[in-house]
């Protein structure tokens, strides 16, 4: 990886971790570059059974780091103008893409890019006290990373209009309200809360959870119909699964089942 971004394996779990906690993990090239590589080994490696993405410091992340962007800018280096394309856009599709569950264990504030990560994952733990942002229009600058798409899906447009707006900063509570996150709890038990749900996760039927995750996904643009077909289509799979013979069989035994995620 690179000495901001950390891969490390608990059991069948990813956790990976951005970690320049002095510049509260707001996004370098060299960051958004490790990022990049640790999700690719994730993906790559199928021992990885479901992911963590946490923060270090008093920040998730803060987004794209400002200062290195300004002096990109001033220099004219064309980096800055590219960035959503060579790595949000690859970033967060990768992310969104992973065939395992995928947690954000969000230990302090996500503002703008570290939103979007966050939105770009399947579930949400958020630390108490927290605030967040999606701070483009602040700056000038329109959504990415994710977040024109996201956004909407979790808290309904009229919200996602008014966070990507007004960039007015709201709550971890508030959040919680609105669907954003899925739990939120003391600053000390957000990695531990997170690497217990993903623990449990990856101890499940990780095909079918790739199939739920497929489903989802298709869904969001297709019509009724054509979700029912890929519906029957994915169900159809998911029952040719070990996972799933070995299961009905257990259900039938009364014993409790155990997964090999094919």
């Amino acid at each position: 990886m690179s000495d901001t971004v950390r891969l490390e394996q608990s059991g069948a779990v990813a956790l990976v971790t951005l970690d320049r906690p002095e510049g509260m993990n707001a996004l370098t090239v060299k960051q958004k570059t490790g990022l990049l590589e640790a999700v690719r080994t994730v993906r790559d490696d199928p021992s990885y059974r479901a992911l963590v993405l946490t923060g270090t410091g008093r920040a998730f992340c803060v987004g794209q780091d400002l200062r290195e962007h300004a002096g990109l800018l001033d220099a004219g280096d064309p980096a800055p103008l590219s960035t959503v394309r060579e790595h949000y856009n690859p970033l967060v599709t990768m992310l969104a893409e992973l065939p395992i569950p995928t947690i954000a264990a969000i230990n302090g504030s996500a503002a703008g890019a570290g939103l979007g990560l966050a939105c770009a994952l399947d579930l949400r733990v958020g630390a108490t006290g927290a605030r967040y942002t999606t701070a483009f229009t602040g700056i000038g600058l329109t959504a990415d990373s994710g977040l024109s798409w996201t956004l909407p899906r979790l808290v309904g447009t009229g919200r996602a209009t008014a966070l990507l707006l007004l960039a007015e900063p709201f709550s971890a509570e508030q959040a919680l309200e609105m669907g954003l996150l899925n739990a939120v709890v003391e600053p000390e038990q957000v990695l531990p809360v997170a690497l217990e749900l993903a623990t449990r996760l990856a101890a499940g039927p990780t095909a079918a959870y790739a199939f739920v995750k497929e489903s989802l996904a298709y869904s969001a643009t297709s019509t009724l119909v054509d979700a029912l077909a890929k519906e029957d289509e994915l169900q159809t799979r998911a029952g040719r699964t070990q996972d799933h013979a070995a299961a009905v069989r257990s259900f039938l035994a009364k014993e409790p089942p155990t997964f090999v995620g094919r």
